[in-house]
């Protein structure tokens, strides 16, 4: 297993649509936008991506496709978390079969396990599976809290348990963490509001909604801190924090792929449950990006049509067909 680098702005990938189906183009354009744009690492198929309304087959489709547009130049990893541990390990052993440099496992959701049930959920799958894997803890979705106590028993246990991306917002948890495990796991954001005082306590990184549109911003965030730059790095997180805030006024990844359509990068289309955006939230994320400079003040990108480090991404070939239907899973 080799040494999987966690750290800077890795981007949690949205999942583009079209016509009710993957689009393929479109998440290859993606994958190209953030090459050379600082971004440290791609994570398809995780909440932002809508996993839980991909078919188990369009989830496979969607890792293959990043993997093999990425081509080794950046790291991918791999959202492959479920609420059914034979399934987690099935969709790990896929992402690790077609080439994903490791993964993402969200706490299982809804069936509401113990303490014990966690460490046996993620034992199974790091016993089946050899590939660097991130532990995903984010209760507001999941209903269950993975303790302190319980990483680092499963750092301990398992040396492919190389991180956690916390989005408790708990920073006192995040320390005891990295306190229990003599800090051998790395600490990631899983909240992009708090990713300056997560790297202040010893985080390394985050995993960020909000890198989809502006990837270099928050890699400059990243950057600045590690290298001492205290000041500039408090800059950076003021600048976007108004921006961050105006991801989250509806569930995402809602705000992230309406502001992506905005920009001419992607059809913005979601699947339901998830539904477009009230007119008066609209409003304020378009009045957000028009204050960030993403958006002239009619609705139409700034700078000539152009996006976030001067890329234009289009969306207009039609996507491979499909008949799969979805079922839930986060």
């Amino acid at each position: 297993m080799g040494t999987l680098k966690l750290h800077g702005s890795m981007v949690a990938l949205v999942t583009p649509f079209k016509d009710g189906k993957v689009d393929e183009t479109s998440l290859k354009r993606l994958v190209e936008f953030h090459i050379g744009r600082d971004t440290s690492a791609l994570v398809p198929c995780g909440t932002t991506g809508e996993s839980a309304t991909l078919s188990h087959e369009e989830h496979e489709r969607v890792v293959e496709v990043v993997v093999q547009a990425a081509r080794g130049r950046i790291p991918v990893i791999a959202g492959t978390g479920s609420n059914n541990t034979q399934e987690a390990i099935r969709l790990t052993k896929h992402a690790k079969r077609v080439g994903a440099d490791g993964v993402l496992l969200i706490s299982p959701y809804y069936n509401k396990p113990t303490q014990t049930g966690l460490y046996l959920h993620f034992k199974a799958v790091a016993e089946a599976v050899n590939i660097p894997m991130i532990l995903y803890n984010i209760a507001s979705r999941t209903a269950v809290n993975i303790e302190p106590e319980t990483i680092a028993r499963l750092a301990k246990d398992f040396p492919s348990i190389v991180a956690v991306k916390e989005a408790s917002g708990n920073l006192e948890q995040m320390s005891r963490i990295l306190q229990l495990t003599n800090r051998r796991i790395r600490l990631l954001s899983g909240d992009d509001a708090l990713t300056l005082p997560v790297l202040s306590i010893g985080g390394t990184g985050v995993i960020s909604v909000i890198a989809n549109i502006v990837p270099q911003d928050v890699a400059r965030l990243v950057s600045a801190f590690e290298q001492g730059r205290i000041a500039e790095a408090i800059t950076w997180h003021y600048k976007l924090l108004p921006l961050v805030r105006s991801m989250f006024i509806e569930t995402n990844p809602i705000p992230v792929k309406t502001a992506m359509g905005l920009l001419g990068m992607i059809d913005p289309t979601l699947r339901l449950p998830l539904c477009a955006m009230e007119g008066a939230n609209l409003e304020k994320l378009k009045a957000a990006l028009a204050a960030y400079g993403l958006l002239k003040a009619q609705g139409s990108p700034a700078r000539q049509g152009r996006l976030p480090g001067r890329a234009r991404l289009k969306a207009k070939t039609k996507p491979p067909a499909s008949s799969l239907q979805p079922r839930a899973r986060i």
